[in-house]
């Protein structure tokens, strides 16, 4: 991993981001994207729900810009302490989830051969499943939730519902294929 570039003005980078130039967010995820990537996985210890938290990171980096305040630390510990904390969220949600009881498994189905055969494999390919991403699919296709309620109700940023929803289902297709 490359070092960090001494010349990078991280302050003068989060003030052009709340005047919402969108070219100094660039500058931004170019410069520490892979190490705010590790700083995540360290903490997440999964792949790709780290990459959720970067993603989940820079779009708050963006939003809260205008609310970094340089006499209260610095500007790159600043962009470090949203996406640490994004993922110190994210393990405690994992480890507060419960797991899905008989409640879940017993979806009311037509009574037809082939999707009483099938309904067995897609109770297989949601076990296959991370807790939180098997979840929002069921909040979402068994509870009837919106994006925006499943978001509440996991305290997860919307986006990040959202992202998980359309890998899970593409993940689904794939294992019932």
């Amino acid at each position: 991993m490359a070092l960090p570039d001494a010349d990078f003005d991280y302050e003068a980078c989060l003030l052009a981001c709340a005047r919402g130039d969108q070219r100094a967010l660039r500058q931004l995820y170019e410069q520490d994207s892979s190490r705010l990537l590790g700083v995540a996985f360290r903490i997440a210890r999964d792949k790709s729900l780290a990459e959720d938290i970067v993603h989940d990171a820079f779009i708050k980096i963006w939003r809260g810009a205008g609310s970094f305040d340089p006499n209260r630390g610095a500007a790159r510990g600043w962009v470090f302490s949203v996406t640490r904390h994004l993922a110190l969220n994210a393990v405690r949600n994992h480890y507060r989830e419960l797991p899905l009881g008989d409640a879940h498994e017993h979806i009311a189905t037509p009574d037809t051969f082939e999707f009483a055969s099938r309904s067995g494999q897609v109770h297989a390919c949601l076990e296959q499943l991370d807790p939180a991403r098997r979840a929002c699919i069921l909040h979402a296709y068994v509870d009837g939730y919106s994006h925006s309620q499943i978001a509440q109700k996991l305290d997860t940023p919307l986006g990040t519902v959202k992202a998980w929803i359309k890998r899970s289902l593409a993940a689904l297709r794939e294992c019932m294929a």
